[in-house]
């Protein structure tokens, strides 16, 4: 509803401050609580002067926030009280533990309706900020979470000599696990994060040495600019050749901050330190990737 000149006080009845009359004068100031108001008009008021109820607009009128008497007041003259109606159309504030919830629109915050999940991330909260109520989206208050992100297999031997793995890999769950799919790509061995945050990222690799080659290494690499990669973890391991069908793991870990998902990717190498091949392979899912997400950045 729009109005045209001041916007009607919703059910706002108020009586003024008591008002000393002066000899010869008829304007007076209306205040509440020392603080001028101004009716919605003449009509909206109830005046008693000398205890006589007063006629709107014929024994007063009112500018503002100032009531003026059809004549002026005198010594002895007493102002029992001026009533404000305000829109006496309206019902004003209600009364204590009148408005229930079967009053309330659905789209009222009521806490009638409970979530069953886990809110969106644009879900909103209300928190005091050092006393004003303010909105906030639940992405800046909810905590990181620890999620397995993804886990990538060797899924055939793959052999090399100090060489990123970078064939064989696919997204194939271990023993039990079920398929994993968290966002994770890889392409020519270089894994891509899906989103920024706390990784721990697991490298465990099965072998088996084609000599009597006794020591082997895996490595975790990092780059943060896409380009330059250095280790981030390497595991040395000690290992004596039985047969050719023994086979032995060795696993590195390394938490990894991903602060921009372009430009920080890992990849893992595996190598002999005094032969010149290594295969690894054993068995599918026997050599694999794992990436946990622990929480934000």
């Amino acid at each position: 509803m729009s109005y045209i000149g001041r916007k009607p006080t919703v059910g706002n009845f108020q009586i003024c401050d008591a008002i000393s009359v002066v000899n010869g004068q008829a304007a007076y100031t209306m205040q509440v609580g020392s603080v001028n108001v101004i009716p919605q008009s003449a009509n909206h008021m109830i005046v008693s002067l000398n205890g006589t109820i007063q006629k709107p607009n014929s024994s007063f009128t009112v500018s503002g926030a100032v009531i003026t008497f059809s004549s002026n007041l005198a010594t002895g003259d007493v102002i029992d009280f001026i009533q404000i109606l305000g829109d006496v159309l309206d019902l004003g504030v209600p009364s204590d533990a009148t408005v229930t919830a079967a009053k309330l629109n659905n789209d009222i915050i009521s806490g009638t309706t409970a979530l069953t999940s886990e809110p969106a991330d644009t879900d909103e909260f209300l928190v005091s900020d050092a006393g004003t109520l303010k909105r906030i989206d639940y992405s800046l208050i909810k905590g990181g979470g620890i999620t397995m992100a993804d886990q990538f297999c060797l899924t055939s031997s793959f052999s090399g000599s100090a060489t990123p793995i970078a064939s064989n890999l696919s997204r194939v769950a271990r023993t039990g696990q079920g398929t994993l799919n968290g966002g994770m790509t890889q392409s020519s061995g270089i894994f891509t994060f899906p989103s920024t945050g706390i990784y721990l990222v697991n490298f465990t690799a099965s072998f088996q040495l084609d000599d009597n080659s006794r020591y082997i290494f895996i490595t975790m690499q990092a780059t943060t600019d896409n380009s330059n990669y250095s280790a981030v973890a390497e595991t040395p391991t000690f290992i004596y050749r039985y047969d050719a069908t023994t086979y032995s793991q060795a696993q590195c870990s390394s938490l990894i901050d991903v602060t921009d998902t372009s430009n920080v990717k890992v990849r893992f190498n595996v190598g002999p330190l005094n032969s010149s091949t290594i295969t690894r392979g054993e068995a599918t899912s026997a050599t694999y990737m794992q990436f946990i997400r622990l929480g934000d950045t």
